[in-house]
């Protein structure tokens, strides 16, 4: 990824400045690990990941204005799509552990030194996979007009940041209510999809995808593996695959959740996709 994205892009004496931004990632995720360790800790894994995207695109942005002395539409589009998100899901997710009091996916992995850090790792490849195509699009130093397509893009991850965002907001203020105790949400946009955020989450990194595109050249063009790798991770790896299997787990007694199961897509609204559940 750090070679093909590096292909044609501006340079920082002699280092691409796309390999430069690809380090930043597992630097990060590096430093934060060593204390958490030490102090059993994982509240700071995804605020690490937010400020990975974060410094990232700033620093790239920032090396890029350097070299050019100016910057682009689409490289500010870009950046302002990226900052943004990792803002708002790397604040929600660092308080939603800090009152949970941990993240249950850590509870063994953090008493092993290699397995942890293997995680920490794991969370600076995230970074440069996921944000890829905006870091080419930023470093590739080429300032191709905003045409109808860019816009779309936009318009999509404009999208796909509301459905997140609201489905994030209706799932906490949900699980705030003590009535709700032991119950499964299905109100909302949890009515019409049983994961509407990772639903957003995957329309606002192929926006982001889209926005990039006309900016990449040669090599740059496998960057796009970005959504891809979104997909993939929250349909096949970590994502629905784990909650669905839990979900089941807790609820597949109760006959509520399985007409909520057989009448509600898994995923896209509308669009039944049951190869994508644990049923």
């Amino acid at each position: 990824m750090a070679i093909a994205g590096s292909d044609g892009g501006l340079l920082v004496g002699s280092i691409p400045l796309f390999a430069l931004c690809a380090m930043v990632g597992f630097v990060l995720h590096w430093l934060v690990f060593l204390p958490s360790y030490f102090a059993q800790t994982e509240h700071y894994f995804d605020l690490t990941g937010a400020l990975s995207f974060i410094g990232a695109v700033l620093l790239a942005n920032w090396l890029a204005l350097s070299i050019m002395g100016d910057s682009s539409l689409r490289s500010n589009i870009l950046s302002f799509m990226v900052i943004a998100w990792a803002l708002r899901l790397g604040l929600f997710l660092f308080l939603r552990v800090r009152r949970s009091g941990e993240d249950s996916r850590f509870r063994q992995i953090k008493t092993r030194f290699l397995r942890f850090l293997f995680t920490w790792t794991l969370g600076g490849l995230w970074v440069l996979l996921t944000a890829g195509a905006a870091l080419a699009a930023i470093s590739s130093g080429r300032h191709i007009p905003m045409g109808v397509g860019a816009y779309i893009g936009c318009a999509l991850w404009f999208v796909g940041i509301l459905f997140e965002s609201i489905a994030d907001r209706q799932k906490s203020a949900f699980k705030a209510d003590e009535q709700n105790r032991d119950r499964f949400i299905q109100t909302g946009l949890w009515s019409i999809s049983r994961h509407p955020n990772y639903f957003g989450e995957i329309c606002l990194w192929l926006g982001v995808a889209i926005v990039a595109a006309p900016a990449l050249q040669g090599w740059q063009i496998l960057t796009l593996v970005s959504p891809l790798f979104v997909i993939f991770l929250l349909c096949r790896v970590s994502g629905i695959p784990l909650l669905e299997a839990q979900a089941q787990e807790r609820w597949g007694d109760d006959p509520d959740y399985r007409r909520y199961v057989e009448t509600t897509p898994v995923l896209i609204p509308g669009i039944r996709t049951p190869r994508l559940s644990a049923e």
